[in-house]
C-alpha cells in the first residue's frame, strides 16, 4: 500500500484541464451500473456544527476504482489554527479488496470540489464560445484558492478579472504570482457579487447572507451550499444538482427552495445532463445557472485514482508494508 500527503500531490503536479476531463467522465457513468455511491451519512458528536462524512464508492467503465472518503469537517477548527477539513481516502483493489493506497490530504478534496466547478464551468461556456469572463470569489480559504488556480488555467486570458472578498480579510501577498495583476480585494461580498459572471461561494458562513437575485447571465457556483437566503435565487429556473438525493437535505440552499417554494427534483437539471445532454439548452442563454454540488463520491475516488497511477508512475509516496 501507497501512502501519499499533501506534498506528494503537489510533486505529482495539478493539471486542471486532466482533473476536469476525470469528472467529466465520471458524469457520464452516473445512474448506470457503473458506478455505486450510497448515500452518505453524516456522524455527528459533541458540538453540532462539527461532522464527520464517509462516502464511498466504485466506479467502473474504463477506470474500475473503489474506496472511501472519510473527510471531517470543523469550523470552529479555523479559530485553533488548524485546517477546517481533513480528508483520508482509502483506495482498494476492485478485484480483491485488498488495500492499493491511503491520502491524507486536504489538497485533494479542494482539486476534486473545484474540477467538478470546472466541468460545469466548461459547459457553461459552451453557449458561449470566445467569451471573457469577469470571476467573484467570496471565501479565501483553501477551496477558494483552489478555484482561482482552476479558472486561470482553464480560461487563460479569457479570465479578465477576479474580485475576491473574505469576511476575515484578504492578505495581498496570498495571492498567486500569475494571477497579481488581475485580481482586486473586493469591498464586501456585493461587489463581486453584482460584477462577475461566474460567482462562486466558497465560506464557512455560519447564517445566510446573499440578499438579493443575481444579475443575467450569471453562473453561480454555490460551492459552500448555505449562503443564499431562499428568496434571492426562488425564481431562478436553471438549478443544476450533481444529485438530489444528496442535495436536498443537510439544511442547503436546495432544501430550503424545496421547502419553502417546493422546488423538486423535476425542477432540476443534474450535472450529468448539463455536460452530456445539453441540460442547459432549455433556458434562456440570460438565465442566471444556480449550481449547487453536494459532492460525488465517485468523483473523490476517481481522481484519488488517477494521483495513484500516477505515484506508482513516477514512484512517488511512501510504501507501507502489512
Amino acid at each position: 500500500m501507497i501512502y501519499l500527503n499533501d506534498r506528494d500531490i503537489r510533486q505529482l503536479g495539478i493539471d486542471w484541464p486532466k482533473l476536469v476531463e476525470t469528472v467529466e467522465h465520471v458524469a457520464a457513468l452516473l445512474q448506470t451500473r457503473e458506478t455505486v455511491q450510497p448515500l452518505k451519512p453524516y456522524l455527528r458528536f459533541g458540538d453540532p456544527a462539527n461532522r464527520i462524512i464517509a462516502m464511498p464508492a466504485y466506479v467502473g467503465g474504463n477506470l474500475r476504482a473503489c474506496g472511501i472518503k472519510w473527510i471531517a469537517s470543523f469550523p470552529g477548527n479555523r479559530l485553533r489554527g488548524l485546517p477546517r477539513a481533513h480528508n483520508t481516502i482509502v483506495l482498494n483493489d476492485p478485484g480483491t479488496g485488498m488495500p492499493l493506497a491511503i491520502f491524507q490530504s486536504g489538497l485533494l478534496n479542494a482539486l476534486r470540489t473545484a474540477a467538478v466547478s470546472g466541468a460545469m464551468l466548461q459547459s457553461w461556456l459552451k453557449r458561449r464560445p470566445g467569451r471573457n469572463v469577469t470571476a467573484g470569489i467570496v471565501g479565501w480559504g483553501p477551496i477558494g484558492r483552489a478555484h482561482l488556480s482552476m479558472l486561470k488555467a482553464l480560461l487563460a486570458d479569457r479570465l479578465e478579472w477576479t474580485l475576491l472578498f473574505d469576511a476575515g480579510g484578504i492578505d495581498p501577498a496570498s495571492m498567486p504570482d500569475n494571477v497579481r495583476g488581475s485580481v482586486s480585494i473586493a469591498t464586501d461580498w456585493r461587489e463581486a457579487y453584482r460584477h462577475a459572471d461566474v460567482f462562486i461561494t466558497c465560506t464557512t458562513a455560519s447564517e445566510r447572507y446573499i440578499d438579493e437575485p443575481p444579475p443575467p447571465e450569471t453562473l453561480l457556483l454555490n460551492v459552500s451550499l448555505r449562503d443564499y437566503m431562499p428568496h434571492s435565487v426562488r425564481s431562478l429556473n436553471a438549478v443544476v444538482v450533481d444529485d438530489w438525493r444528496e442535495v436536498c437535505r443537510e439544511n442547503t440552499d436546495i432544501e430550503r427552495l424545496h421547502l419553502a417554494f417546493g422546488l423538486s427534483e423535476r425542477d432540476a437539471v443534474t450535472l450529468k445532463q448539463a455536460i452530456h445532454e445539453n441540460g442547459l439548452d432549455r433556458f434562456p442563454e440570460d438565465e442566471p445557472v444556480f449550481f449547487n454540488p453536494m459532492g460525488m463520491a465517485a468523483f473523490d475516488i476517481s481522481i484519488a485514482h488517477r494521483y495513484y497511477k500516477l505515484a506508482l508512475r513516477d514512484h512517488a509516496g511512501l510504501p507501507l508494508e502489512p
